[in-house]
Protein backbone atom coordinates (compact mmCIF):
# COMPACT_ATOMS: atom_id res chain seq x y z
CA UNK A 1 0.00 0.00 0.00
CA UNK A 2 1.40 3.14 -0.71
CA UNK A 3 1.64 6.05 1.29
CA UNK A 4 -0.84 8.17 -0.52
CA UNK A 5 -3.35 5.07 -0.44
CA UNK A 6 -2.50 4.72 3.53
CA UNK A 7 -3.55 8.71 3.42
CA UNK A 8 -6.60 8.37 2.16
CA UNK A 9 -7.74 5.88 4.45
CA UNK A 10 -6.29 6.90 7.50
CA UNK A 11 -8.49 10.48 6.23
CA UNK A 12 -11.51 8.32 5.73
CA UNK A 13 -11.02 6.61 8.98
CA UNK A 14 -10.97 10.07 10.29
CA UNK A 15 -13.51 11.33 9.05
CA UNK A 16 -15.94 8.42 10.02
CA UNK A 17 -15.25 8.57 13.28
CA UNK A 18 -15.51 12.44 13.78
CA UNK A 19 -19.03 11.62 12.23
CA UNK A 20 -19.84 9.14 14.62
CA UNK A 21 -18.54 11.34 17.83
CA UNK A 22 -21.20 14.17 15.89
CA UNK A 23 -23.74 11.55 15.79
CA UNK A 24 -23.67 10.13 19.55
CA UNK A 25 -23.36 14.33 20.74
CA UNK A 26 -26.33 15.09 18.61
CA UNK A 27 -28.30 12.08 19.86
CA UNK A 28 -27.64 12.92 23.51
CA UNK A 29 -28.57 16.41 22.99
CA UNK A 30 -31.82 15.52 21.64
CA UNK A 31 -32.53 13.27 24.29
CA UNK A 32 -31.89 15.57 27.38
CA UNK A 33 -33.88 18.20 25.32
CA UNK A 34 -36.67 15.69 24.45
CA UNK A 35 -36.59 14.94 28.38
CA UNK A 36 -36.61 18.61 28.86
CA UNK A 37 -39.65 19.48 26.68
CA UNK A 38 -42.02 16.64 28.44
CA UNK A 39 -40.84 18.06 31.91
CA UNK A 40 -42.42 21.47 30.57
CA UNK A 41 -45.00 19.89 29.42
CA UNK A 42 -45.84 17.90 32.69
CA UNK A 43 -45.17 21.56 34.69
CA UNK A 44 -47.41 23.21 32.24
CA UNK A 45 -50.33 21.20 32.07
CA UNK A 46 -50.30 21.26 36.35
CA UNK A 47 -50.06 25.28 36.76
CA UNK A 48 -53.19 25.79 33.85
CA UNK A 49 -55.22 23.21 35.16
CA UNK A 50 -55.67 25.25 38.11
CA UNK A 51 -59.25 26.90 38.62
CA UNK A 52 -62.66 26.40 39.89
CA UNK A 53 -64.05 22.89 39.66
CA UNK A 54 -67.50 24.30 38.90
CA UNK A 55 -68.97 27.80 38.90
CA UNK A 56 -71.02 27.84 41.61
CA UNK A 57 -70.47 29.15 45.40
CA UNK A 58 -67.43 27.75 46.94
CA UNK A 59 -67.36 27.35 50.99
CA UNK A 60 -64.63 26.77 53.36
CA UNK A 61 -63.91 23.21 54.61
CA UNK A 62 -65.98 22.60 57.61
CA UNK A 63 -68.72 25.39 56.99
CA UNK A 64 -71.94 24.11 56.95
CA UNK A 65 -74.55 24.96 54.27
CA UNK A 66 -77.11 26.32 56.41
CA UNK A 67 -74.63 28.72 57.25
CA UNK A 68 -74.49 29.78 53.62
CA UNK A 69 -77.35 32.29 52.07
CA UNK A 70 -80.10 30.25 50.62
CA UNK A 71 -80.40 32.27 47.56
CA UNK A 72 -76.19 31.37 47.40
CA UNK A 73 -77.11 27.83 47.22
CA UNK A 74 -78.93 27.51 44.53
CA UNK A 75 -76.69 29.47 41.71
CA UNK A 76 -74.35 27.68 39.74
CA UNK A 77 -73.87 26.81 35.85
CA UNK A 78 -74.81 23.08 34.84
CA UNK A 79 -72.78 22.56 31.82
CA UNK A 80 -75.14 20.74 29.29
CA UNK A 81 -72.34 20.43 26.62
CA UNK A 82 -73.48 18.99 23.09
CA UNK A 83 -76.97 20.25 24.00
CA UNK A 84 -79.33 22.19 21.85
CA UNK A 85 -80.42 25.82 23.20
CA UNK A 86 -83.92 26.99 22.17
CA UNK A 87 -83.32 29.33 18.70
CA UNK A 88 -86.96 30.47 18.59
CA UNK A 89 -87.05 32.03 21.79
CA UNK A 90 -88.37 35.23 21.56
CA UNK A 91 -87.10 38.34 22.69
CA UNK A 92 -86.32 42.36 22.09
CA UNK A 93 -83.05 43.69 20.78
CA UNK A 94 -81.16 46.76 21.43
CA UNK A 95 -83.52 48.96 18.95
CA UNK A 96 -86.85 47.33 20.41
CA UNK A 97 -87.17 44.90 17.63
CA UNK A 98 -88.77 42.00 17.75
CA UNK A 99 -86.49 39.01 17.51
CA UNK A 100 -85.95 35.57 18.10
CA UNK A 101 -82.43 33.97 19.26
CA UNK A 102 -81.87 31.77 15.72
CA UNK A 103 -81.17 35.12 14.06
CA UNK A 104 -77.98 35.26 15.90
CA UNK A 105 -77.00 31.80 14.77
CA UNK A 106 -76.19 29.67 11.59
CA UNK A 107 -73.03 30.97 10.09
CA UNK A 108 -70.76 31.59 12.94
CA UNK A 109 -70.01 30.37 16.85
CA UNK A 110 -71.61 32.78 19.16
CA UNK A 111 -70.44 33.75 22.46
CA UNK A 112 -73.34 33.83 24.98
CA UNK A 113 -73.54 36.27 28.28
CA UNK A 114 -76.27 36.51 30.90
CA UNK A 115 -75.96 39.26 32.56
CA UNK A 116 -78.55 41.96 34.22
CA UNK A 117 -78.15 45.80 32.71
CA UNK A 118 -78.17 47.23 36.33
CA UNK A 119 -75.98 44.90 37.98
CA UNK A 120 -73.37 46.71 40.10
CA UNK A 121 -70.94 43.86 40.48
CA UNK A 122 -70.40 40.98 38.74
CA UNK A 123 -72.34 41.39 35.65
CA UNK A 124 -69.95 43.63 34.61
CA UNK A 125 -66.85 42.63 36.13
CA UNK A 126 -67.62 39.40 33.99
CA UNK A 127 -68.28 41.30 30.79
CA UNK A 128 -65.17 43.39 31.53
CA UNK A 129 -63.04 40.59 31.26
CA UNK A 130 -64.45 39.42 28.17
CA UNK A 131 -64.03 42.73 26.48
CA UNK A 132 -60.45 42.45 27.51
CA UNK A 133 -59.99 38.77 26.32
CA UNK A 134 -61.89 39.73 23.29
CA UNK A 135 -59.39 42.71 22.18
CA UNK A 136 -56.29 40.65 22.45
CA UNK A 137 -58.05 37.88 19.57
CA UNK A 138 -57.21 38.64 16.32
CA UNK A 139 -60.36 37.01 14.89
CA UNK A 140 -63.20 39.68 14.25
CA UNK A 141 -66.70 39.68 15.76
CA UNK A 142 -69.65 39.68 12.92
CA UNK A 143 -66.98 37.97 10.81
CA UNK A 144 -65.43 34.83 13.04
CA UNK A 145 -68.25 34.91 15.45
CA UNK A 146 -70.91 36.42 17.70
CA UNK A 147 -71.33 38.12 20.67
CA UNK A 148 -75.09 37.74 22.68
CA UNK A 149 -75.71 39.12 25.50
CA UNK A 150 -79.02 38.54 27.57
CA UNK A 151 -80.25 39.83 30.67
CA UNK A 152 -81.98 38.01 33.23
CA UNK A 153 -84.15 40.72 34.23
CA UNK A 154 -87.81 41.22 33.01
CA UNK A 155 -87.68 44.94 33.86
CA UNK A 156 -84.44 46.00 31.47
CA UNK A 157 -85.75 47.56 28.67
CA UNK A 158 -84.00 47.67 25.37
CA UNK A 159 -83.24 51.44 26.29
CA UNK A 160 -80.90 49.72 29.36
CA UNK A 161 -79.86 47.64 26.93
CA UNK A 162 -78.64 50.20 24.42
CA UNK A 163 -77.36 52.20 27.11
CA UNK A 164 -74.84 49.14 27.93
CA UNK A 165 -73.88 47.96 24.28
CA UNK A 166 -72.94 52.05 23.91
CA UNK A 167 -70.65 51.82 26.81
CA UNK A 168 -69.41 48.23 25.51
CA UNK A 169 -68.19 49.46 22.43
CA UNK A 170 -66.60 52.59 23.55
CA UNK A 171 -64.47 49.63 25.23
CA UNK A 172 -64.06 47.25 22.98
CA UNK A 173 -63.70 50.07 19.77
CA UNK A 174 -63.41 46.66 16.93
CA UNK A 175 -64.21 47.00 13.54
CA UNK A 176 -67.82 44.77 13.30
CA UNK A 177 -68.21 45.23 17.13
CA UNK A 178 -71.35 47.07 16.17
CA UNK A 179 -73.30 44.50 14.49
CA UNK A 180 -71.67 41.48 15.71
CA UNK A 181 -72.15 42.18 19.94
CA UNK A 182 -76.05 42.08 20.52
CA UNK A 183 -77.76 43.32 23.62
CA UNK A 184 -81.53 41.60 24.31
CA UNK A 185 -83.62 41.64 26.71
CA UNK A 186 -87.06 39.36 27.40
CA UNK A 187 -89.60 38.23 29.51
CA UNK A 188 -89.36 36.10 31.85
CA UNK A 189 -91.08 32.92 30.18
CA UNK A 190 -88.00 33.75 27.66
CA UNK A 191 -85.68 33.90 30.21
CA UNK A 192 -86.28 30.83 32.51
CA UNK A 193 -86.55 29.35 28.67
CA UNK A 194 -82.97 30.09 27.74
CA UNK A 195 -81.15 30.06 31.13
CA UNK A 196 -82.78 26.53 32.09
CA UNK A 197 -81.38 24.94 28.77
CA UNK A 198 -77.96 26.62 29.19
CA UNK A 199 -78.01 26.02 32.56
CA UNK A 200 -77.58 28.90 34.40
CA UNK A 201 -78.73 28.80 38.05
CA UNK A 202 -79.46 31.93 39.42
CA UNK A 203 -82.18 33.61 41.61
CA UNK A 204 -83.22 36.95 43.16
CA UNK A 205 -82.51 37.55 47.10
CA UNK A 206 -84.56 39.94 48.70
CA UNK A 207 -82.92 41.26 50.92
CA UNK A 208 -80.53 42.97 48.83
CA UNK A 209 -82.92 43.35 45.65
CA UNK A 210 -80.15 41.94 43.52
CA UNK A 211 -79.48 38.45 41.37
CA UNK A 212 -77.39 35.87 42.76
CA UNK A 213 -75.78 34.22 39.58
CA UNK A 214 -72.69 32.91 38.72
CA UNK A 215 -69.87 34.28 36.53
CA UNK A 216 -68.96 32.65 32.86
CA UNK A 217 -69.61 32.63 29.48
CA UNK A 218 -70.85 29.87 27.19
CA UNK A 219 -69.63 29.31 23.40
CA UNK A 220 -72.00 27.77 21.45
CA UNK A 221 -71.74 26.07 17.69
CA UNK A 222 -73.12 27.59 14.66
CA UNK A 223 -76.04 25.40 14.98
CA UNK A 224 -76.81 26.26 18.99
CA UNK A 225 -75.01 23.35 20.80
CA UNK A 226 -73.68 24.15 23.98
CA UNK A 227 -69.64 23.56 23.25
CA UNK A 228 -67.70 24.84 26.11
CA UNK A 229 -68.06 26.99 29.30
CA UNK A 230 -65.31 29.05 30.94
CA UNK A 231 -65.78 30.04 34.20
CA UNK A 232 -65.15 33.44 36.32
CA UNK A 233 -64.81 37.17 35.49
CA UNK A 234 -61.68 36.85 33.74
CA UNK A 235 -60.51 34.80 30.30
CA UNK A 236 -57.94 33.87 29.04
CA UNK A 237 -57.58 34.88 25.52
CA UNK A 238 -56.03 31.96 24.24
CA UNK A 239 -58.48 29.48 25.65
CA UNK A 240 -61.52 31.86 24.40
CA UNK A 241 -59.80 31.68 21.00
CA UNK A 242 -59.36 27.33 21.61
CA UNK A 243 -63.29 27.77 22.16
CA UNK A 244 -63.92 29.67 19.25
CA UNK A 245 -62.21 27.66 16.98
CA UNK A 246 -63.28 24.55 18.12
CA UNK A 247 -66.96 25.69 17.95
CA UNK A 248 -66.25 26.40 14.62
CA UNK A 249 -65.89 22.87 13.43
CA UNK A 250 -62.62 24.61 11.28
CA UNK A 251 -64.39 26.97 9.89
CA UNK A 252 -62.31 29.79 12.13
CA UNK A 253 -58.74 29.89 12.86
CA UNK A 254 -55.43 29.18 11.30
CA UNK A 255 -53.48 26.01 10.58
CA UNK A 256 -51.84 27.11 14.33
CA UNK A 257 -55.28 26.97 15.95
CA UNK A 258 -55.39 23.16 14.08
CA UNK A 259 -52.22 22.15 16.40
CA UNK A 260 -52.69 23.74 19.19
CA UNK A 261 -56.09 21.48 19.45
CA UNK A 262 -54.46 18.81 19.15
CA UNK A 263 -51.93 19.83 21.91
CA UNK A 264 -54.61 21.36 24.32
CA UNK A 265 -57.97 19.68 25.44
CA UNK A 266 -60.80 21.48 26.97
CA UNK A 267 -61.25 19.83 30.76
CA UNK A 268 -64.80 20.26 31.67
CA UNK A 269 -64.09 20.58 35.34
CA UNK A 270 -62.08 23.82 35.07
CA UNK A 271 -63.87 25.22 32.21
CA UNK A 272 -60.04 25.93 30.51
CA UNK A 273 -57.75 24.13 28.22
CA UNK A 274 -54.88 22.36 29.57
CA UNK A 275 -51.70 20.65 27.98
CA UNK A 276 -52.55 16.79 26.19
CA UNK A 277 -49.63 15.42 27.63
CA UNK A 278 -49.24 12.26 25.22
CA UNK A 279 -49.88 14.48 22.51
CA UNK A 280 -47.51 17.06 23.44
CA UNK A 281 -45.05 14.15 24.17
CA UNK A 282 -45.75 12.37 20.10
CA UNK A 283 -44.87 15.87 18.61
CA UNK A 284 -41.80 16.14 20.41
CA UNK A 285 -40.82 12.83 20.09
CA UNK A 286 -41.72 13.45 16.49
CA UNK A 287 -39.35 16.89 16.09
CA UNK A 288 -36.73 15.34 18.20
CA UNK A 289 -36.43 12.04 15.64
CA UNK A 290 -36.95 14.43 12.44
CA UNK A 291 -34.22 17.05 13.66
CA UNK A 292 -31.75 14.01 14.55
CA UNK A 293 -32.35 12.35 11.08
CA UNK A 294 -32.00 15.45 9.52
CA UNK A 295 -29.00 16.09 10.49
CA UNK A 296 -27.38 12.86 10.09
CA UNK A 297 -28.40 13.08 6.03
CA UNK A 298 -26.66 16.21 5.78
CA UNK A 299 -23.70 15.15 7.99
CA UNK A 300 -23.06 11.97 5.38
CA UNK A 301 -23.99 14.45 2.29
CA UNK A 302 -20.73 16.84 3.47
CA UNK A 303 -18.58 13.63 4.45
CA UNK A 304 -19.00 11.87 1.08
CA UNK A 305 -18.19 14.74 -0.55
CA UNK A 306 -15.05 15.36 1.57
CA UNK A 307 -13.90 12.04 0.97
CA UNK A 308 -14.46 12.38 -2.35
CA UNK A 309 -10.82 11.87 -3.95
CA UNK A 310 -12.22 14.48 -6.96
CA UNK A 311 -12.22 17.25 -4.28
CA UNK A 312 -9.48 16.14 -2.47
CA UNK A 313 -7.06 19.14 -2.16
CA UNK A 314 -3.93 16.69 -4.19
CA UNK A 315 -1.27 18.69 -2.20
CA UNK A 316 -2.81 16.94 1.17
CA UNK A 317 -1.54 13.86 -0.09
CA UNK A 318 2.32 12.62 0.13
CA UNK A 319 4.02 11.11 -3.19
Amino acid sequence: MTRTQRGTKDTKAASVDRLGRRIVFLFLVSFVSFVSSVSFVRSAHGQMVDGPASAGVKREPGTPASQIPKALREIGFDQRLDEQLPLDTPLRDEQGRAVELGEYFGKRPVVLVFAYYDCPMLCTLAINGLSSALKVLSLEPGADFEIVTVSIDPRDTPAAAAIKKAGYLERYKRAGAANGWHFLTGDQPSIDRLTKAAGFRYAWDPETKQFAHPTGIIVLTPDGRMARYLFGIEYGPRDLRLAIVESSAGNVGSPVDALLLYCYHYDPMTGRYGVAIMRAMRIAGAATALALGGFIVVMLRRERRTLNPRTLDPRTLEP
